[in-house]
């Protein structure tokens, strides 16, 4: 056992809820972002999340254009959009949001922000119950994350939560088979 084991931080929705939920400026002061993104922050807090969807694809849309769809803040404004899509019941949009996430966090070698953004996908996924969209799904959250693992860094630290999308994908597969 690791004799001075470190608490793992928050990953994934949970980062995101903690940002939302904390008392830091949602984007730094001068920012572009700084005021729409703690208007959508606030519609969060106060439960308003058709609004805070609304607000945060209007938003995201506007700061893509103005300061580039990989730009710090903009990834920022696309996880916050995909935790509302998931509170907004939105699983598959926040999963893809998520997923897509991931792949540019990797190419831009941030394995830390790429793994918690796989597990954001994974909690949408968690939310699909079509058996057989949890399939097709579950291979390409499977596979990315599978690729950070062997990889190193957070992904490989925390295996067990591999294992369990795999068990998920083995339950999704006999209930597929159920189904025909």
């Amino acid at each position: 056992a690791d004799p001075d084991p470190r608490p793992t931080p928050p990953r994934g929705f949970d980062a995101v809820a903690e940002a939302v939920l904390g008392d830091e400026p949602a984007a730094p002061a001068g920012s572009p972002l700084a005021d729409p993104m703690e208007r959508i922050n606030e519609a969060v807090r106060a439960g308003r999340i058709d609004t805070a969807a609304r607000l945060a694809d209007e938003t995201l849309e506007q700061a893509a254009q103005a300061l580039g769809a990989e730009h710090p803040e903009v990834l920022r404004l696309r996880e916050l959009t995909a935790y509302i899509a998931y509170l907004a019941g939105e699983p598959l949009r926040a999963f893809r949001l998520s997923l897509d996430l991931a792949v540019v966090c990797r190419r831009a070698g941030d394995t830390e922000a790429a793994y918690g953004n796989v597990r954001s996908a994974a909690t949408a996924w968690r939310g699909v119950r079509d058996p057989l969209l949890g399939l097709e799904l579950g291979h390409d959250l499977i596979a990315l994350w599978t690729e950070l693992a062997s990889e190193g860094g957070p992904a490989a630290d925390e295996e067990e939560e591999l294992d369990s999308a795999r068990a998920r994908m083995d339950r999704l597969t006999t209930r597929a088979r159920d189904l025909r």
